[in-house]
């Protein structure tokens, strides 16, 4: 089976999936309106899809307590360092700065501005075609 999308409470999703397209590269594939305004976004190349939205039911998740190790998002980079200086001047904030792990993937941790953690990452070896 394919995963077909991943979803995440958040405050205010409309934003948050505004700001995803702008700064991100991802593009809208559906949206919703009252209660919850969904917003589908799929990344740059189409293949994943995360679900934003606020359903009234639950509460969201204290994501600037949650230790970005528990949950976030990846995002492939070509240049992680100058990705990371334009989604700062775009409001996100660095956690953990760039990181060059054993088997030469360059990491850099980030929290976009609702707090969620992004991970920006060149893999020193592809690991998705």
């Amino acid at each position: 089976m394919k995963i077909e999308h991943f979803a995440l409470q958040v405050a205010d999703p409309i934003a948050m999936a505004e700001w995803y397209v702008k700064y991100l590269g991802c593009t809208l594939a559906r949206a919703g309106g009252e209660p919850a305004h969904m917003r589908f976004i799929k990344d740059s190349a189409g293949a994943v899809m995360v679900e934003l939205y606020r359903n009234p039911k639950v509460g969201v998740p204290d994501y600037a307590a949650m230790d970005p190790l528990l949950l976030h998002l990846a995002f492939l980079s070509d240049n992680p360092v100058a990705d990371r200086d334009r989604l700062v001047a775009a409001g996100a904030r660095v956690v953990e700065d760039l990181v060059i792990t054993p088997l030469g993937d360059q990491l850099i941790m980030l929290r976009d501005p609702w707090h969620v953690a992004l991970q920006l990452i060149k893999r020193a070896a592809p690991m998705l075609r």
